[in-house]
């Protein structure tokens, strides 16, 4: 690690220059930048900033990692920053007086991201921190952070202990040494007596007793970014059944890839924890043993409870499904975040994985079906199946043959929404019952909303199931025999019988009111879905309008239509305009973002949204307020227009498909204009602080004496050609 961290990148007086997390990132960065390891400063702490807002990267102990891969970076860098007063991370415990800036390329290969994971590792040794804490110089502490004991001791004895576990050379810090006290070399296992990661005897603890096996835990830690907490946890939990008297095995499932555990390890385990930010890989696995499922934070802060869980679930008896699916009523949805999400949360991440799976069956089907409209004129849905009749040189029948493929394709789209809501919430054992429910809903014409019910009672009942104990000769055969049949037989019953008729007649009322929709009314509900489509850009709220509108294309009518092409008008909106506005107003973005907003003007085109995430990540506070006003000026005045839309997705390649064309790129212009005009009012009215103003004038000045030197030179260059031919 000797290469990615020196004493020019160590700041022992960071809270001199920085006073919140933002600052402390920037004022680190530039350390990066001055070495020529970060090329673009800004690009760099955007994708900082990104990283950050998924997920606070605080930690217990007065720890702060920021840390990306950015492509940014020219090669792997630490940077260390010690502040007296302390900098808000969003840790439970407080403020962090310790913060490490990890920043990783984005193509760093498996040897710098195993050096950066072995960073994260030595962040859960106490003495290592004290040892930060008490360095006396910014050699010491870059010679400490990167296992260099040699220069560790050369610089101060507060880099080397006498006692416990010292710092390793490579490897970073060792494991420990047991009961004994000694010097600590290579892996730092120290000359003391037996390690305590097996005791032969009992120690009072609650471990077994001396004459019995040690209590066996595998675990598995993944985070996002896959660098630095997927590593901590690991080590944490370590740590923990160590002092417990527990055998532990983790599998990091980090950015490096992972090393499978043994297949014998796993079969020999008593238990399993998950410590997972992103869903476990091949977590099937780990079916039928007690198993503890968490976020990747819980594995870090407290693990000692975690083991303690897991060993009470298996003095009870109690164990997952053979499918990998809980019996406690966690799942894989609900454990993408900290285990005290609320309900409201677990429902919405539900719903979530229901939408993202269906997404691809609405844009292939709805295009096909576009496209079939295109060939073959309005009337190609009443041509006879292509199957009986196809002509080869009709282009009649290669339009029929689009739509009905399309609508093949379409007619999923209700089925796999139950389907994967049920699988969010129960994993495989929900597909069957959604998929079954979802398919009622269709039958029965309660669309949609159908489809949002049934998964919800698949997964909902699935999982009353898989809380009965039942005895183990009987779990072999419960996920492929048991859960299908009394849960599809359960969700079938429910939807046909109890509550499926009231949600076909809600939504034949909702159609209804789609249809009779007209002036304020239609004007209003356009409002609506535009600031719902570009208040989160992509997320839950623009999703929801998004399945709302595909859901009417299901059945279209004349309403469901002009809810469509609002919906994809507002969607086109924000991105497009932080195209113009880096167009028109260049000054007032960063050299990445003008870069983003190149590739915006096509994202947008295309109505993909997400195309606005960059600025939005980098200045939300603007950005947002401002694509949600010309998303609520699109909306309604497509509303207005009475403008239709059969395709689900497409912008402006589609626009043959529309109806009232012209109008239709009338509104999305006017939003766009909108939105552009607020969010160059709002950056503009901007006072940045004196250093950065300076330092924005300063790079401007440079980089037009840069563009002046350099037309000077071409000038320059074609009269000496110009002398040269002449001669």
């Amino acid at each position: 690690m000797t290469e990615m961290i020196t004493a020019d990148l160590v700041d022992l007086e960071l809270d001199q220059s920085a006073e919140t997390k933002e600052a402390a990132a920037r004022s680190l960065a530039e350390r990066m930048v001055a070495l020529g390891r970060v090329s673009d400063l800004d690009g760099f702490l955007a994708d900082v900033a990104a990283r950050e807002a998924q997920m606070p990267t605080g930690l217990d102990g007065g720890i702060g990692i920021p840390h990306c891969r950015s492509a940014h970076v020219t090669e792997p860098t630490l940077a260390f920053g010690r502040s007296a007063r302390g900098i808000d991370f969003g840790a439970p415990d407080g403020p962090a007086d310790l913060i490490f800036l990890i920043a990783a390329p984005a193509g760093a290969d498996d040897a710098h991201l195993t050096i950066l994971s072995s960073l994260a590792r030595q962040l859960m040794d106490a003495e290592f921190t004290t040892a930060l804490r008490s360095a006396r110089s910014a050699a010491e502490a870059a010679a400490l952070i990167s296992g260099d004991a040699a220069a560790a001791e050369e610089t101060g004895p507060a880099a080397a202990p006498e006692t416990g576990t010292g710092i390793g050379t490579g490897t970073g810090i060792g494991t420990g040494i047991g009961t004994g006290i000694g010097t600590s070399t290579g892996t730092g296992t120290g000359t003391g007596t037996a390690p305590e990661t097996a005791p032969e005897t009992g120690d009072g603890s609650g471990a077994d007793t001396g004459a019995e096996e040690p209590f066996r835990i595998v675990a598995v830690t993944s985070c996002p970014t896959g660098i630095a907490h997927t590593y901590m946890a690991a080590e944490s939990l370590e740590n923990a059944a160590r002092d417990a008297g527990v055998e532990i095995t983790v599998e990091t499932q980090g950015s490096a890839g992972f090393a499978r555990l043994d297949p014998a390890v796993v079969a020999a385990a008593d238990g399993v924890v998950f410590a997972h930010d992103v869903p476990v890989r091949d977590k099937d696995r780990f079916a039928g043993k007690p198993t503890v499922d968490v976020g990747v934070k819980a594995g870090i802060n407290r693990p000692a409870e975690l083991i303690a869980e897991v060993r009470e679930k298996a003095a009870r008896g109690e164990t997952s499904a053979p499918t990998g699916g809980p019996t406690s009523g966690t799942s894989p949805v609900d454990t993408t975040g900290d285990s005290g999400d609320g309900y409201a949360t677990k429902l919405r991440k539900w719903l979530m994985s229901g939408v993202s799976y269906m997404v691809p069956f609405v844009a292939a089907g709805g295009l096909l079906i576009a496209l079939g409209f295109a060939i073959g004129g309005w009337k190609i849905d009443k041509a006879p199946s292509v199957a009986e009749h196809f002509v080869w040189t009709d282009h009649t029948s290669w339009a029929a043959l689009l739509f009905q493929i399309g609508g093949l394709a379409f007619a999923f789209l209700v089925p796999v929404l139950a389907g994967y809501i049920a699988y969010g919430m129960a994993d495989r054992p929900g597909l069957v019952p959604g998929f079954v429910g979802g398919s009622v809903a269709v039958t029965i014409n309660a669309g949609f909303l159908g489809g949002l019910a049934a998964g919800l009672l698949a997964g909902a009942v699935v999982m009353g199931i898989q809380r009965v104990r039942i005895p183990a000769v009987l779990r072999g055969i419960m996920p492929v025999v048991v859960i299908p049949l009394i849960s599809s037989a359960v969700v079938g019953f429910l939807m046909f019988l109890v509550v499926g008729k009231p949600i076909a007649s809600l939504q034949s009322a909702l159609t209804d009111w789609l249809e009779g929709l007209s002036g304020a009314n239609a004007i209003i509900l356009g409002v609506i879905l535009g600031l719902m489509m570009c208040f989160d850009l992509g997320g839950p709220l623009n999703k929801v309008a998004y399945a709302f509108a595909v859901g009417g294309l299901a059945h279209p009518t004349d309403g469901s239509l002009k809810v469509m092409a609002a919906v994809m008008a507002a969607g086109m909106v924000p991105p497009l305009a932080m195209a113009l506005a880096t167009t028109v107003r260049g000054r007032l973005f960063t050299k990445t973002e003008r870069e983003n907003g190149k590739a915006a003007w096509f994202l947008g085109a295309s109505f993909i949204t997400e195309g606005a995430i960059p600025f939005a990540a980098a200045d939300p506070l603007r950005v947002i307020p401002a694509s949600m006003a010309g998303g609520a000026v699109t909306g309604a005045l497509s509303m207005a227009f009475d403008c239709t839309l059969r395709a689900p997705h497409g912008g402006v390649f589609v626009v043959p498909l529309i109806g009232q064309p012209l109008l239709y790129l009338v509104a999305i212009a006017a939003g766009v204009c909108v939105t552009t005009v607020v969010v160059v009012l709002l950056k503009g009215a901007r006072k940045a602080p004196p250093g950065e103003a300076r330092a924005a004038e300063e790079k401007a000045a440079a980089e037009e004496k840069a563009g002046a030197e350099e037309k000077a030179g071409a000038g320059a260059a074609a009269d000496i050609k110009e002398s040269a031919t002449a001669v």
